[in-house]
């Protein structure tokens, strides 16, 4: 049983990687001070980064339970 859920919790800590990776700064930087082109938006530049924030949340929480379960007397 505790070989399953490390197998997972790798897997887990694989995903959180990525999706942390794959998520975009929040700010530009220097560029945000001379504000943003016309056709962006808030909503426009937003739209697919509450999917990837889910995720991530998602993913910490399930890291976190495991890691706990993993190291817990009850695995022993």
């Amino acid at each position: 049983m505790k070989t399953a859920l490390t197998i997972v919790f790798i897997l887990i800590c694989i995903a959180t990687i990525v999706l942390v990776l794959m998520q975009e700064a929040k700010d530009n930087g220097l560029g945000s001070l001379a504000g943003s082109p016309a056709g962006e938006t808030y909503w426009s530049k937003n739209k697919g980064r509450d999917k990837k924030v889910l995720l991530t949340t998602i993913c910490i929480i399930l890291f976190l339970g495991l890691a706990l379960l993993i190291s817990s007397k009850l695995m022993n």
